[in-house]
């Protein structure tokens, strides 16, 4: 097994050249066009995106779903802070072109905001919202500019939080090598320098796995992972669920004994531990590090609660999906600023004023309280947008996912380069 090399510097200036085809200046303070012009009447217009009927492995149906079913809901209810709610839903096919379109509708549609929304292709769609001024609030977390744009607004901390709460995560289990099977990208290459930068300060050996996607047989893959098989050796996982399933496969039938598991929560989740076998498959026992409470902790009771009003049996509204957690997340803040605009008219300009002032906003509990002021961004030149840096400890017991570690582990420190608390 080979440590892999690191090329932090490298990194930084992939990001930095690819910011620099974003906006500059972005005209924040000049943004005006149709989406400063809606939301002034009776109803308010928003939108929210995901692949939908793609066939893709990166599908979530259940994030759009959700949205409508909330709309509903509040309509239902007399509205939004006495606005109808228009929720407009897109599949963006999971391609560039998808995305990009899905932003022009917003557009055309006069949207106050994109809400809890999934798309990679953030150097597409960004510059789509910034040129209306639309803020995207609670994207993914999966494309550097919904860390970057001063018109993104992250309800979590996307793969970085995982991937430094993850490496915590397996220093406090005793790990000393873990291997990262991540996808053989360049965006998995990033994933295997920030897990790096939380197993560094505890001397813990990384041993990088590059893997394929699409394959559907991981016998070499895990052969490598697993190496010696020694006390103190740990796997963790960071690809897509359909990959996993098969990674997963291969893993079951290979010959290994003092291997510990890990994983992050949307490459394992309880769709995944359902097919696998629950706790009798290889993920029993298994670690897994998540941005949000497990699927059983009370905070996602009003979910639950508007899934089953909803009432029409949809099986992609599963409050276990953390892309339907994230959904329902971004409209419980979009929900709190309206709220705070006390008379003012809804609009995308109005709404943005709100969220930079930097007053809290809660979330029941799925997160610490989010502002995004200027004393809340990160101080890091690759995620200053992302001001949720807390993730949670996750364990599989009984074939669920369970608290291993009650509250948040704030990741602050790994995501800045600092040193590791007292006690961490």
């Amino acid at each position: 097994m080979t440590e892999p090399a690191r090329h932090p510097h490298r990194r930084t200036a992939a990001r930095r050249a690819a910011l620099a085809l974003l906006p500059v200046l972005l005209a924040a303070s000049a943004c005006g066009g149709p989406a400063d012009a809606s939301g002034s009447g009776a109803g308010i217009t928003v939108m929210t995106w995901a692949p939908t009927d793609s066939g893709a492995a990166a599908a979530h149906p259940g994030m759009t779903a959700l949205a409508q079913a909330i709309g509903r809901q509040l309509d239902g209810q007399g509205g939004l802070a006495g606005h109808r709610l228009r929720v407009l839903t897109c599949d963006e096919h999971n391609t560039a072109d998808g995305a990009t379109a899905c932003a022009e509708q917003a557009v055309n549609a006069g949207a106050v905001a994109v809400i809890g929304s999934y798309s990679q292709f953030g150097d597409s769609f960004m510059p789509v919202l910034e040129n209306a001024g639309i803020p995207y609030l609670g994207g993914y977390g999966l494309s550097d500019p919904e860390f970057t744009s001063p018109l993104s607004y992250p309800v979590n901390g996307g793969m970085p939080a995982l991937l430094a709460g993850s490496g915590r995560q397996l220093v406090a289990a005793g790990c000393r090598t873990v291997a990262l099977i991540r996808p053989d990208t360049p965006v998995g290459d990033q994933l295997a320098d920030e897990l790096a930068g939380a197993l560094n300060p505890s001397d813990v050996r990384l041993v990088d796995v590059p893997a394929q996607q699409d394959s559907t047989d991981y016998t070499a893959t895990v052969r490598q992972a697993i190496g010696d098989d020694a006390p103190g050796d740990c796997v963790t996982t960071v690809l897509d669920p359909v990959p996993t399933l098969n990674l997963l496969d291969s893993y079951r039938r290979s010959d290994h004994h003092d291997i510990r598991l890990a994983s992050v929560i949307g490459s394992v989740q309880q769709s995944v531990l359902d097919s696998t076998g629950g706790d009798s498959g290889p993920l029993g026992g298994a670690y897994a590090t998540g941005w949000y409470p497990p699927e059983a902790a009370t905070v996602w009771d009003p979910l639950r609660a508007t899934i089953q009003a909803d009432g029409d049996g949809n099986p992609a509204l599963d409050d276990s999906d953390p892309g339907v957690q994230t959904t329902w997340v971004a409209y419980q803040v979009f929900q709190q600023a309206v709220r705070l605009l006390t008379g003012k008219p809804v609009t995308a300009r109005n709404l943005r004023d709100v969220l930079d002032s930097g007053t809290p906003i809660t979330t029941g509990g799925a997160t610490p309280p989010l502002a995004w002021g200027l004393t809340n961004m990160l101080a890091s030149a690759d995620w200053p947008r992302l001001v949720n840096t807390s993730v949670t400890f996750q364990q599989v017991q009984g074939g669920r996912l369970v608290e291993q570690r009650p509250g948040f582990v704030d990741t602050r420190w790994v995501l800045t380069g600092g040193k590791p608390p007292a006690g961490s």
